[in-house]
């Protein structure tokens, strides 16, 4: 049928996402922003109509323990790191969001396996129980003391 999903295409696609993801490298999870800041001197030349302030300091800002931690890169190679562990945490992101979509897909493509002689399953969701029973105390548990 066309409508449905190439499933070798699929997992073609999956095993090149799995090649880009483990080309990944040094990552850091968290968002690095730039910060203009006023002074409050009303000499400053931030003080000016229209000027954004003076800047930019580096935010590295990113949630651990139930807290937001922030850190300041310094301009120069500390800053220079923390970009390109920034831009390694989006590809990653990125890269496992459409590993997710394609597993989705394969998931739904795939058709159900059955063994020789049963029949594919059907009702799903339904409570099958069992033939066993579990055991019965002989006797009551004595009271807690």
């Amino acid at each position: 049928m066309p409508d449905e999903p190439d499933l070798a295409g699929l997992e073609a696609e999956r095993a090149r996402l799995y090649a880009e993801l483990s080309g990944v490298g040094d990552f850091r999870r968290g968002t690095l922003s730039a910060v203009f800041r006023k002074c409050g001197k009303p000499n400053c030349r931030c003080a000016r109509p229209g000027e954004r302030g003076h800047g930019p300091q580096w935010n590295w800002t990113r949630w651990a323990g139930g807290k937001t931690v922030t850190g300041h890169p310094r301009p120069g190679p500390e800053l220079d790191k923390a970009q390109r562990e920034a831009g390694e945490w989006e590809r990653f992101r990125s890269l496992t969001g459409q590993i997710e979509a394609v597993n989705e897909a394969i998931c739904d493509a795939r058709p159900p396996l059955a063994g020789p002689g049963e029949a594919a399953p059907g009702g799903e969701g339904q409570k099958k129980g069992s033939a066993i029973s579990s055991p019965r105390r002989s006797r009551p548990r004595p009271p807690r003391k």
